[in-house]
């Protein structure tokens, strides 16, 4: 699946975003290494700890339905936000390669997870 295809299944995400309190609304579609996609939304909580991102929903979606493996990533929001530090590191956790970022204006960023999250924590690390 080509990143623009992804993209777009990522802004359609976002439209179902719950965002009553930030207005900032961000979508995720992962692409599985079978093919498939898992989309996600952020969905908020006036108790802003319990907000969850498009990232995360998109990899619990995923992962709720047996799938581990994970190619790439595409977050999308106004402003092409990054993914955050707690959805960077469930990233890692599943070993993503590619993350796309995109906002409403200027042309797509693809970025590894290592140069988003260099210094990641994993599991060899327990030991």
């Amino acid at each position: 699946m080509n990143p623009t295809d992804l993209l777009e299944q990522a802004w359609a995400a976002r439209r179902q975003a719950y965002a009553p309190y930030s207005n900032f609304g961000v979508g995720a579609a992962l692409l599985t290494r079978d093919g498939r996609v898992f989309t996600g939304c952020n969905v908020e909580n006036a108790t802003y700890g319990l907000t969850v991102c498009a990232e995360r929903t998109a990899v619990c979606k995923a992962v709720s339905e047996g799938c581990r493996d994970f190619a790439a990533i595409a977050v999308v929001s106004e402003t092409g936000a990054t993914p955050c530090g707690a959805c960077r590191q469930v990233l890692t956790e599943f070993g993503v390669d590619q993350v796309i970022v995109a906002g409403s204006t200027g042309e797509p960023r693809i970025y590894t997870l290592a140069e988003l999250f260099p210094y990641a924590f994993d599991s060899r690390q327990l030991t």
